[in-house]
C-alpha cells in the first residue's frame, strides 16, 4: 500500500513530468544564493530602520516603506531567477 506522499509524488510527476534531483554542488549553490539574498534583505531592512529616524511626515514614511518593499521584491525576483537557472527553469 502506498503512502499519501508516494501517491502525491506520482500525481505530481504525471502532471508535470519527473522531478529533478540536485547534485551536492547545485544544492550548495542554491544555499549560497539564499544566504546572499537574505543578507541583502537584512542590510536593506537595517538601512530602512536607520532612515526611519529622520522621517518627518506620513508621506515620507509611506515613500520609504514603498521603497523598502520594492527593493525586497527586486532581491526576491533575483533569487528566483538565479535558482531557476540551476533548476533548469530559465
Amino acid at each position: 500500500m502506498k503512502s499519501a506522499y508516494e501517491l502525491a509524488m506520482e500525481k505530481l510527476e504525471a502532471d508535470s513530468g519527473p522531478t529533478k534531483s540536485l547534485s551536492d554542488e547545485e544544492k550548495s549553490t542554491i544555499a549560497e544564493i539564499d544566504k546572499k539574498c537574505d543578507a541583502d534583505i537584512a542590510a536593506i531592512r537595517i538601512d530602512f530602520e536607520a532612515k526611519l529616524v529622520s522621517v518627518a511626515t506620513p508621506e515620507a514614511y509611506s515613500d520609504l516603506k514603498d521603497g523598502l518593499a520594492a527593493e525586497i521584491t527586486r532581491i526576491e525576483d533575483r533569487r528566483e531567477r538565479e535558482k531557476g537557472k540551476i533548476w533548469g527553469d530559465a
